[in-house]
């Protein structure tokens, strides 16, 4: 059985360990403890790795966040794998930091990421790891506070959560998205 889990972030060196690229996070620390490596490919970073039999494609988007879409489309056709087989790692400012929540489909949230799967991919009919990066900051500075870096004390938390969402990603390849949901999102990361 074949995966496609998704970590959305931008591109470029002045965008790591920002808030908005929890996703790619996610997907270097996935595909690092399974002793893989990323290659550049056709509109992402790619690596494959084995968890229990099964093959997680796991992409990082080289389109930008607001246009994830384009290489989830590309990935999913190319790869051949069905919507029920597909996860992307988001960020999150609605959420606390350390708090991550599963979900099998669900709104865009005002994320753009998102927004772009949902029209290119045909709706929200799939599965996501939403990643607290908490939402603490004044009207207007959004943008600043999601591209900003986390502090120290915020780095700890946002450390188990990484590590939490691989674990989760991983229930979700052998144990489905609705017992991955029952597990995880009852536990305080």
């Amino acid at each position: 059985m074949k995966y496609l889990v998704v970590g959305l972030g931008n591109i470029g060196a002045e965008y790591e360990g920002t808030r908005h690229n929890a996703g790619f996070d996610v997907a270097d620390k996935l595909v690092e403890d399974a002793g893989g490596t990323f290659t550049p490919d056709r509109y992402a970073s790619k690596a494959e790795v084995r968890w229990k039999g099964r093959t997680l494609v796991v992409i990082k988007p080289s389109t930008y966040m607001n246009l994830s879409g384009k290489a989830v489309r590309y990935w999913m056709d190319k790869e051949n794998i069905a919507r029920e087989n597909l996860i992307v790692i988001v960020d999150d400012i609605a959420i606390p930091v350390g708090t991550l929540r599963i979900r099998a489909k669900g709104s865009d949230g005002g994320h753009n990421g998102l927004k772009n799967i949902d029209a290119l991919c045909g709706g929200n009919n799939y599965a996501r790891i939403r990643m607290g990066v908490g939402g603490d900051f004044p009207q207007g500075h959004q943008i600043d506070f999601v591209l900003g870096k986390l502090s120290p004390e915020e780095r700890v938390e946002f450390e188990k959560m990484v590590d939490a969402a691989v674990a989760a990603i991983k229930d979700f390849a052998t144990i489905g998205v609705e017992r991955t949901m029952n597990f995880h999102n009852k536990k305080k990361k």
